[in-house]
């Protein structure tokens, strides 16, 4: 699978609204048949820092996003509302989606 970590940082003006302003985005690239997941989470350390985990199951599917009319769209839309260039890890992994992690299960009832 194409893993993708993106850090973007929103604007301080636009960090309360980020999430409506990527609503589209998000819920278009995750219709996409080769997207395995498009997670948004907010840092507890800086309220303007948002992470997107994304997989995309093989390159061809990646490359499917990136020319897609809402990827442009998308950035179009985010273009505006950051404050610096975004940050980005992009590397291929030899599964298909979340594993469980073999450290730690729940206990207890």
């Amino acid at each position: 699978m194409i893993f993708i970590a993106v850090r973007f940082t929103a604007r301080p003006d636009h960090a309360d609204r980020w999430l409506d302003l990527v609503a589209d985005f998000t819920h278009a690239t995750r219709e996409e048949p080769g997207n395995l997941f498009f997670d948004w989470s907010r840092s507890v350390d800086d309220p303007n820092v948002f992470v997107l985990l994304e997989a995309f199951a093989d390159p061809e599917a990646g490359s499917a996003h990136v020319s897609s009319p809402h990827f442009a769209a998308g950035l179009a839309a985010m273009a505006g509302a950051i404050a610096t260039t975004p940050e980005i890890i992009n590397v291929e992994v030899p599964q298909q989606g979340w594993g469980a992690m073999a450290e730690l299960a729940p206990t207890g009832a």
